[in-house]
């Protein structure tokens, strides 16, 4: 029942959730990487704008 409403609800996007699901380790990896590398280059940026 549920794959049933997932089809309904997502239709081509199922196709799309299944590849996320199989690599979901690498795409959080990267994802997490970037917003650290963000909060840390910003941080460092507002430090030298301040001084």
């Amino acid at each position: 029942m549920v794959n049933a409403m997932l089809d309904f609800m997502l239709g081509p996007l199922r196709g799309i959730s299944d590849f996320y699901l199989d690599y979901q380790i690498y795409f959080n990896t990267i994802i997490v990487g970037f917003a650290l590398y963000k909060i840390m280059f910003s941080k460092k940026k507002t430090q030298e704008s301040a001084s």
